[in-house]
């Protein structure tokens, strides 16, 4: 009874899991553009403002839902960190591009 039970709830997160790398994978796909317009507009790779602010609102999204709101503001640092690595790696891509 408990084997079958733990292997109902895994595959529930087994398909949350999936999920939630779907999602990511979008999430990418639209910073990438975004990263593509910042770079051929000049602007800096990191924008501290919406940063600021999307963990505002993430955190509040977390409270309303019971998660942890640091875990969720860790959870985002962490993909913004990698958002912005990408955005630089863009830039980067483009400048080298015009230099030649």
């Amino acid at each position: 009874m408990v084997r079958e039970e733990l292997q109902r709830l895994r595959a529930s997160i087994d398909n949350l899991d999936a999920a939630l790398v779907h999602l990511l994978a979008e999430r990418f796909k639209c910073t990438q553009e975004v990263g593509r317009l910042k770079a051929e507009h000049q602007l800096p790779p990191a924008d501290p403002e919406r940063e600021a602010a999307q963990i505002r609102r993430l955190r509040a999204l977390a409270e309303e839902s019971k998660l942890d709101p640091v875990f969720a503001e860790r959870f985002l640092n962490f993909i913004i960190a990698e958002v912005v690595r990408h955005h630089e790696l863009i830039l980067s891509n483009m400048s080298a591009g015009r230099d030649h």
